[in-house]
């Protein structure tokens, strides 16, 4: 039993790592749809992410995100405000904090691009029971959680 379990975990993980890379994969193919380096899209695709969970970014967070150095991190930002991708805003009260949102043309290519393969994953998942489902999420949950606990931890180096 034991045997088998550890068998399951491998091959989940190891599922987990294959779909990391799908994505990542997916992710350069966007780029390339945009016309953009690949860094470029996946400042652009935190920038989208992030803003549509309601906590959009600063430009240092990104830069944290995205591991780049702040001159870096405003020449990106620079390329992709140029192309119209996004727009610096000052919201807050503290009108020194900078705000990146996307512009409008990357919300309709984004789901342009992402919509056949959201709807094919939906159609995928429908053919699993909500139970099944329900148990994956808090799978993804506690895994979200134990990732971020060790990327939170001080480097070892």
């Amino acid at each position: 039993m034991t045997n088998d379990a550890s068998g399951h975990r491998e091959r989940l993980l190891d599922g987990l790592q294959r779909y990391g890379a799908d994505f990542n994969q997916f992710g350069r193919r966007f780029a390339d749809s945009l016309g953009l380096h690949t860094t470029d899209a996946e400042a652009l695709i935190d920038i989208v992410y992030f803003e549509d969970q309601g906590t959009p970014l600063s430009p240092a967070r990104l830069a944290e995100r995205i591991h780049l150095t702040s001159g870096a991190t405003t020449s990106l930002l620079n390329r992709l405000e140029a192309a119209g991708q996004i727009v610096r805003t000052r919201e807050h009260s503290d009108r020194r904090v900078v705000t990146l949102r996307s512009g409008r043309s990357v919300h309709d290519h984004a789901d342009a691009f992402f919509g056949p393969l959201g709807e094919s994953i939906d159609a995928m998942m429908a053919d699993y029971p909500p139970e099944i489902l329900a148990q994956f999420e808090e799978f993804l949950a506690d895994l979200h959680r134990t990732m971020v606990e060790h990327i939170e931890r001080p480097d070892p180096a």
